[in-house]
């Protein structure tokens, strides 16, 4: 039996390039900005029949479509903590001003023996205070539940309760959460980098178009206003 390799062009979960601009053909976002880990940093192993690139910089080529002249500044770090996000890269960030701003949601700090979830919450909040003050709209995601570090049996839990962090700072925040804890894209085989963490571009892919449709569902609630 023939099995039709899935592309780009055929995930049901992905939309267009062209379609994903139209989403967003009014947006008034000028200066994007992408704060912390590798999660942030869109990495992720390359997948046959998609493009080798992370989410950050589809959505910024996406920007780019409606508005040509987008400033777009990635300072995230592999492997950084919210603590590490707070100290080494904000302050650059606060310098360029972002109008759309993506945050962390706390990855790295989980893979320790004892996580300490009130420190989570303490920097990710100290982060969301710090970012709003640019007056920028806020992005983050929730972690995946493919995402799995065996090395820890209570980790679904560790996922799952910083999870509820990221949701709630992002709703006091009016932050945009791109929940991809429960995201049918989970269930794929070939979700996962080699390392068993990351998302491939595949996933990478279906993740800026979450992206796209968060921002243009925030769009028509200003609009309907």
């Amino acid at each position: 039996m023939h099995v039709t390799q899935r592309t780009e062009e055929s995930d049901p979960f992905c939309l267009q390039a062209l379609d994903a601009a139209a989403l967003l053909y009014d947006v008034p976002w000028r200066r994007l900005g992408v704060i912390g880990d590798s999660l942030s940093a869109g990495t992720g192993d390359a997948s046959p029949g998609y493009a080798d690139s992370g989410w950050p910089d589809r959505l910024a080529r996406i920007l780019r479509q409606v508005q040509p002249d987008l400033a777009y500044l990635n300072t995230a770090e592999i492997g950084a903590t919210t603590e590490q996000t707070l100290n080494q890269q904000v302050d650059r960030m606060l310098e360029f001003g972002p109008d759309l701003l993506h945050l962390p949601c706390g990855a790295n700090d989980l893979v320790r023996r004892r996580p300490d979830f009130a420190g989570i919450e303490r920097n990710l909040r100290r982060l969301y205070e710090l970012a709003s003050r640019t007056g920028a709209q806020l992005t983050t995601f929730t972690l995946g539940r493919a995402y799995v570090v065996p090395a820890f049996p209570d980790w679904t839990q560790r996922v799952s309760r910083v999870n509820d962090i990221t949701r709630t700072l992002a709703a006091e925040y009016q932050a945009i959460v791109v929940d991809m804890w429960d995201h049918p894209v989970n269930d794929r085989d070939d979700l996962l980098s080699e390392d068993r963490i990351h998302f491939s571009t595949s996933g990478q892919a279906v993740m800026a178009t979450e992206v796209v449709k968060g921002l243009a569902q925030k769009l028509t609630r200003r609009e309907g206003a």
